[in-house]
């Protein structure tokens, strides 16, 4: 199981601050094309992606076992 959390806005469109995913092995990239096929308002903001509490790139792997913090751009001065 891939543990999957959603910060700040992105609670409010997927309806859950976190889920599990029955998944073995998948990109970063593969990750995001699921997570906007599930939750079409995805696709119109600007997320980005951590895997076990470091930033990944698109083509970084996500395995099972490991957590996935959903994060949108935070701002502040």
């Amino acid at each position: 199981m891939i543990r999957v959390l959603y910060f700040a806005g992105l609670r409010d469109v997927t309806g859950k601050p976190e889920e599990l995913i029955d998944r073995q092995e998948w990109t970063v990239q593969e990750f995001m094309d699921w997570v906007q096929a599930a939750y079409p308002d995805f696709k119109a903001k600007t997320v980005f992606v951590a895997v076990n509490e470091e930033y990944a790139r698109q083509d970084d792997v996500i395995r099972t076992g490991d957590t996935v913090a959903v994060i949108p751009p935070v701002s502040g001065g």
